[in-house]
């Protein structure tokens, strides 16, 4: 059963300020520029996979350019991620 002795104080932060949607403009921006970002990471798999195919392993010339391409396909697919998951509208209020 609860005490209400044990009880611990409400917490002294303000509440946090509602999130604020965003607009339709930069997420679409958003996305068309991950889609952009993600062209790098193509040729890095069309490139590695044709350097493996060649000689059996990556190049050591052509390795570092494959991370860099990966990395930033990466950064496209995980920016087209955040721009349609995106910030939730706060819920609408009706006080009357």
């Amino acid at each position: 059963m609860s005490n209400p002795d044990n009880q611990q104080p409400p917490s002294a932060l303000p509440p946090p300020p509602p999130p604020v949607p965003r607009s339709g403009c930069l997420t679409a921006f958003m996305v068309i520029s991950g889609i952009i970002l993600l062209l790098p990471g193509l040729c890095a798999v069309l490139f590695g996979g044709i350097s493996i195919s060649d000689t059996g392993r990556v190049d050591a010339d052509i390795a570092p350019l494959v991370f860099l391409g990966l990395v930033v396909g990466i950064g496209g697919g995980a920016l087209i991620w955040a721009a349609i998951r995106g910030r939730k509208a706060p819920p609408i209020r009706n006080d009357s």
